[in-house]
């Protein structure tokens, strides 16, 4: 499906870019923008598309939640080395045109201990650089304590020991994630983001609860108050051992977790005795799902919700169509903006059982 033209949306009072190589870097497109007028362009464009796929009435598109941080919001960065004969180490983004590196100082939509920590990397990165390294994929990131850590240069460089996780807290609980984890880019809007899910009425009475593509435990724990039982679906080694050490420092004792592919482990969860009145969340890649994941959920009649975290609307727009030729009705949907200054936008939809 092709997304719908930016120019179809009107722009409205011109903002200054806080950032001198925007329109260069591909990363951000309405620097400038002022704030409100970048949310009712996103707003519309979810709700335009979403309405040319599906038949969703106006009433249940809830107004788009906006970030607490418009900019300095995300905790990770990922930036391309190149060694170079005539301009030595070059640390930045891809440019717009895909060739080579655009060099930066600073990226203002990255935390300030991040954002003002990028010179400092490119001195860290050429002492650790060895010969062989002619390119790399460096990765950096921070958290509530404002720590920064990177790796990408060298075997292993991205997995952290316990004591140097990076963590926030979510509903009272201390949640920790690595520099080779998923985890959500967006602080500071996490806790709204649960002040929706908590709200929602989906929990009563409390259900068992499948938390599939689960990384770290991020939903399980915060949601951990409002379920019976919570089970984590999560392939990725490095996640599964972080998640299970939040789940012992958190002393929670209602969540299971398994190692493995949602498609091998979902057709026993939605065919299992705690099935019948389950409520599953899915957290996809922007990829959405697979087809075989999405006709798994179509078809599982033990599950009265769904809730759908997707980060990209046309993949979110097909599965949702997909769901629905098979009966399943969407109840909700909550844009949220999770990624400021940037074409992309987190949308949690709530969808009920089949008819």
């Amino acid at each position: 499906m092709e997304p719908i033209p930016d120019e179809q949306f009107p722009r409205a009072a011109k903002a200054e870019p806080l950032c001198p190589v925007f329109g260069t870097c591909q990363g951000c497109l309405y620097q400038d923008l002022l704030y409100p007028d970048e949310l009712k362009i996103k707003e519309q464009r979810l709700r335009g598309l979403l309405k040319a796929s599906l038949n969703i009435p106006d009433e249940r598109f809830l107004p788009i939640v906006p970030s607490p941080k418009p900019y300095y919001y995300r905790n990770r960065l990922d930036l391309k080395l190149k060694r170079t004969s005539q301009d030595g180490i070059l640390i930045g983004f891809t440019p717009a045109d895909h060739r080579g590196v655009l060099p930066v100082e600073a990226c203002y939509i990255a935390e300030k201990s991040i954002c003002g920590f990028i010179p400092e990397l490119k001195k860290q990165a050429a002492a650790r650089l060895t010969a062989k390294y002619r390119v790399a994929n460096l990765v950096v990131r921070t958290g509530d304590d404002g720590r920064v850590r990177w790796g990408g240069i060298g075997r292993r460089s991205c997995a952290l020991s316990p004591q140097d996780y990076f963590r926030t807290t979510i509903n009272g609980r201390k949640i920790f994630y690595s520099l080779d984890t998923f985890f959500q880019a967006n602080l500071s809007i996490l806790p709204k983001l649960f002040d929706v899910l908590c709200t929602l009425r989906v929990w009563d009475p409390k259900p068992a609860f499948f938390d599939l593509y689960g990384g770290v435990g991020l939903f399980s724990i915060g949601l951990a108050d409002q379920v019976r039982k919570a089970v984590v679906i999560e392939e990725n080694r490095s996640s599964l051992e972080v998640a299970r050490y939040n789940i012992e420092v958190n002393a929670l004792k209602n969540i299971e977790i398994i190692g493995g592919k949602v498609e091998d482990e979902l057709p026993r969860l939605v065919d299992g005795r705690d099935a019948r009145g389950s409520v599953a969340m899915v957290d996809p890649p922007r990829a959405g799902l697979s087809p075989r994941v999405s006709e798994q959920l179509a078809g599982a009649r033990g599950l009265n919700h769904l809730l759908y975290l997707s980060c990209d609307p046309e993949s979110l727009a097909r599965d949702l169509t997909v769901l629905a030729g098979r009966g399943w009705k969407t109840e909700q949907v909550i844009p949220l903006d999770f990624f400021p200054k940037t074409k992309h936008i987190e949308t949690l939809v709530v969808l009920s059982g089949r008819a």
